[in-house]
């Protein structure tokens, strides 16, 4: 693998990590939590210095199901981003308190709400988006050069299992109304086991991470079917 390539994939796990650290706000406290948002933001930067042949192909080439539908979640996760480190740096108490910002507080809680959950959602939606490529970098590493059947239906029922576990968890934590600040204050149990708080999470981005790779999968066989 290229040099530029690990670190790409680096900077991704990296953040991809920290994005779930951050949903357990309660569970670590402000400190952790300012000091972790602001890896997030290095990272995301990173990334997009990493990844700027996009903005230079965004008006080349044709745009067909897949692309279109990369494209869109791609700039809702940067307008994501984008709300969230806004909205982070007003409430920052810790890590940007020597900036002299006054006021806004309560639009930077209602932001930083909707931010937080539709952030979530988009990053793990654009993870699965990319998911075929981790795949093959895993089964490369692993040797498993030749498809199986067996292997395919096992990973995709385990995965199914997930999702549907996933999607459990995004209604029954009530993420719906949170991205569309229906509750615009957050309900946090600081008596929550650390270890299941983080498996629903886990769960969650699994079912979004699914839906992505499938949409892929689907978009790019109708687009064939119709070339």
């Amino acid at each position: 693998m290229k040099p530029k390539m690990t670190v790409k994939i680096t900077a991704d796990i990296l953040m991809t990590a920290l994005m779930l650290f951050l949903m357990g706000y309660h569970l670590w406290g402000d400190t952790a939590h300012e000091w972790a948002g602001a890896g997030v933001f290095v990272l995301f930067i990173l990334h997009h210095i990493l990844n700027f042949g996009w903005y230079k192909n965004l008006f080349r080439k044709k745009y067909g199901p897949v692309r279109i539908l990369q494209t869109a979640v791609d700039i809702s996760v940067f307008a994501a981003m984008l709300g969230l480190m806004i909205s982070g740096v007003i409430l920052s108490r810790k890590v940007f308190a020597f900036l002299p910002i006054k006021g806004g507080m309560a639009f930077a809680r209602t932001l930083h709400i909707a931010a937080t959950h539709w952030g979530f959602v988009l990053m793990s939606l654009h993870l699965g988006l990319h998911w075929g490529m981790f795949v093959g970098l895993a089964k490369k590493a692993a040797g498993l050069n030749k498809p199986s059947r067996v292997r395919g239906t096992v990973c995709f029922l385990i995965a199914a299992a997930i999702a549907a576990y996933g999607i459990y968890v995004f209604i029954s934590r009530d993420f719906p109304d949170y991205m569309t600040l229906k509750t615009k204050f957050v309900f946090l149990d600081y008596e929550e086991s650390k270890i299941r708080f983080y498996l629903d999470y886990a769960a969650l981005m699994g079912a979004f991470v699914f839906i992505g790779h499938y949409a892929v999968r689907l978009l790019g066989l109708s687009g064939r079917k119709s070339s």
